[in-house]
């Protein structure tokens, strides 16, 4: 189990600024004050910092959380890839021959007999 299992937004390691900045809108001040003592214990990202202290500092002021999943997708941003691969041997290309230049076993040039 890592620390971050433990956080309230999924995969928060690996969120962008924008990513991260449209999430925390959906936790409570306990949430996002359990990522502020994370992000100061691990990171420590300036930026980051600044976008939780200010959403702490609008829960202070009286705003709610947005109510929607701390996972939803960001809009703007791409969807995930769905994984795997288009590339197959029925989608490749054709094989290459290398140049035949410095190798005189190769058939692509007619050679000239000196």
């Amino acid at each position: 189990m890592s620390a971050t299992d433990n956080l309230p937004l999924p995969d928060y390691d690996h969120l962008t600024l924008p990513q991260l900045t449209s999430r925390v809108r959906t936790l409570a001040a306990d949430g996002v004050q359990a990522l502020v003592d994370y992000e100061r214990a691990h990171g420590d990202r300036l930026p980051v910092q600044q976008v939780l202290q200010e959403r702490l500092r609008q829960l202070e002021e009286g705003a709610q959380p947005s109510g929607g999943a701390p996972d939803a997708p960001v809009p703007g941003q791409p969807p995930a890839p769905d994984g795997g691969s288009v590339v197959s041997p029925a989608t490749s290309g054709p094989p290459m021959n290398p140049p035949s230049q410095g190798d005189p076993t190769n058939p692509a040039q007619p050679r000239s007999t000196g």
